[in-house]
């Protein structure tokens, strides 16, 4: 069956383009599919990352070559995830498999985060270049690597595993004039007569025809990383709007936030700081949509690049064999909540981000709703790539071809439902009038499955959040603090629910590799329960209410253990409850 399954493929590739057909060899990816370029049957890679993109707020809907080459050409997953919503810890959790509670790279600078910590880790030997190579891929990057990556650093040491870089680094990583690059082991120069994303186009077209031409003829992975739509920062945390190319400064006028449910909302919301917020002048409102705006505006050059990056592959005849992968670190909000424009929050906002593919055995036009995060993308490119899957992977392959996503959805219980969410540190708004900064601190988890869709978060002060997005979309009601006593999910009170939620977040606020995508089989090791609903039966009530809580002793700044409570909990068997789970 799967030799028969294996030259059906092959013959499909064929009759798709003939240049593609050499010498047939087994399949090494799960997908089944046979590749043919560059004189391999493995294939390329094309990985473009926004910095600071929105889901929830439309960006995409403003690019249409993202829209034509990607959306149309290939598969969006409107439930991606990050797990952090802030730009050094997602980048780190990207290009690991990892969530950052295993990463230990929790901020944008030291002594929690930023390059230096991703090096003290050790990570630099083992991330997704360095592994890409040493199963025979070519890599480059260009753009914005990570946080606190600098002028004082940038060969102490050097970002291993790349054959080609081109890295924005600070203090210009954020300039969209006058941006510092720091080119393979040549020393930093900044560059003040050209726009930022249209260097990082020029670039990554030059490492693409580096990767092309290789006498090697190995195939290729090439990052490039555009810092649009993220604000103007000059290391002072003083933010001002993101800056557009001339050509597009004078598009979309008039164009505001989407006033969403959830924007500047006459009742309080969330929890915590934010649940103390003022709402909104007109003033600050009339400043969110300048920002909001800008932001659209500079993503015109991002468009442009992909643009460029598609048609570059079809002149070369490479797109066939080629993985164009779409997507950001995280989420932005403005305006949501009361809140100023930025991130860090376990909003839906923050958190829900953009993640297009297309390439070989993608679906064109295809919408997939199934729950995916930013940790399994390297486990996917393993997947894709016929690479052996790593066990200290957090996350696992998404389902790439039409088979994989439609048994997925068909048993919906073979993908997650979960999301691992977690912060550190500040909450700094990045307006005009971003007012007091405040202690961020959360655990947090999404859920999502037939019948439940809910939002659960403990923060460091412990307070709870708990909304069932079903009927609150726009996560307003907050059931945790609310004194209704009548609201029920599957029939079980609200105590009854967030019981079994805090259980799983014990086990997700400290798991690693597999049991962070099957967290239920830590509670319940005789892998009976796998979902929300199932926990949910009156059997485990004793069970759950006996559970040591998520909770925090002392609101930190970075990973200390010692002060976010239990680590571990119960484990359910035979019906009786044993004490810790290994």
């Amino acid at each position: 069956m799967f030799l028969a399954h294996s030259l059906i493929s092959f013959l499909f590739l064929c009759l798709g383009t003939i240049a593609s057909c050499g010498e047939y060899s087994m399949p090494t990816s799960s997908s089944g599919l046979k590749y043919g370029a560059n004189s391999t049957s493995k294939p390329n890679f094309v990985f473009i990352m926004t910095d600071d993109q929105d889901q929830l707020l439309d960006s995409t809907d403003y690019m249409p070559f993202v829209q034509k080459h990607l959306g149309e050409q290939g598969t969006f997953y409107q439930r991606h995830y990050c797990t952090i919503a802030v730009c050094c810890p997602s980048r780190v959790s990207l290009l690991t498999g990892k969530a950052a509670h295993n990463t230990n790279v929790t901020d944008v600078a030291p002594p929690y985060g930023g390059y230096p910590k991703f090096i003290s880790q050790g990570l630099n030997d083992n991330y997704l270049p360095v592994w890409l190579q040493e199963a025979g891929y070519n890599t480059y990057y260009t753009g914005k690597l990570m946080n606190a990556h600098s002028t004082a650093n940038w060969n102490n040491p050097f970002p291993k595993g790349w054959n080609g870089t081109d890295f924005l680094i600070d203090p210009g990583t954020y300039l969209y004039w006058n941006a510092t690059f720091q080119r393979n082991t040549s020393p930093p120069s900044s560059f003040p007569n050209d726009y930022n994303t249209d260097l990082i186009n020029d670039k990554a077209l030059a490492f693409l025809e580096d990767a092309v031409t290789a006498a090697d003829s190995k195939p290729f992975f090439v990052g490039i990383a555009p810092i649009a739509p993220h604000s103007v920062t000059r290391g002072d945390l003083a933010f001002t709007p993101p800056e557009p190319a001339p050509r597009h400064m004078d598009l979309f006028p008039g164009l505001k936030t989407p006033r969403t449910a959830n924007f500047n909302p006459e009742e309080p919301s969330g929890a915590g700081w934010i649940y103390n917020l003022e709402r909104l002048n007109d003033t600050v409102v009339e400043h969110g949509d300048l920002w909001y705006r800008t932001r659209i505006q500079s993503l015109q050059s991002v468009d442009e690049l992909v643009d460029n990056v598609v048609n570059y592959l079809s002149e070369k005849g490479l797109l066939d064999n080629t993985y164009i992968i779409y997507t950001s670190d995280n989420g932005f909000h403005i305006n949501q909540h009361r809140l100023q424009p930025g991130k860090l929050c376990a909003f839906e906002e923050d958190i829900n981000v953009p993640f297009y593919i297309r390439g070989p055995g993608v679906e064109a036009g295809k919408v997939v709703d199934l729950v995916t995060t930013h940790t399994d993308i390297a486990p996917t490119l393993f997947d894709l790539a016929g690479i052996e899957l790593r066990d200290d992977f957090d996350g696992k392959p998404m389902p790439i071809t039409k088979s994989q996503i439609n048994q997925a959805e068909e048993i919906h219980k073979s993908r997650s439902e979960h999301v691992n969410v977690e912060f550190w540190g500040i909450g700094l708004g990045e307006g005009k009038y971003p007012g007091t900064v405040s202690n961020n601190t959360y655990k947090a988890l999404r859920i999502i499955g037939e019948g439940y869709n809910i939002m659960y978060s403990v923060w460091c002060n412990n307070e709870h959040e708990l909304y069932d997005m079903i009927t609150d979309p726009g996560q307003l009601k907050n059931l945790a603090r609310s004194s209704e006593t009548e609201t029920q999910i599957f029939g079980r009170s609200i105590p009854e629910v967030q019981s079994r939620l805090d259980a799983l977040l014990l086990v997700l606020k400290t798991c690693k590799a597999s049991t962070c995508t099957d967290p239920w089989s830590v509670l319940h090791p005789q892998r009976d329960i796998t979902n929300l609903e199932q926990a949910l039966d009156q059997t485990y009530d004793a069970f759950y209410e006996a559970q040591p809580k998520v909770s925090f002793s002392k609101c930190e700044l970075g990973q200390i253990l010692s002060s976010e409570g239990p680590l571990v909990g119960n484990m359910y068997e035979g019906g009786s409850m044993w004490p810790n789970w290994v």
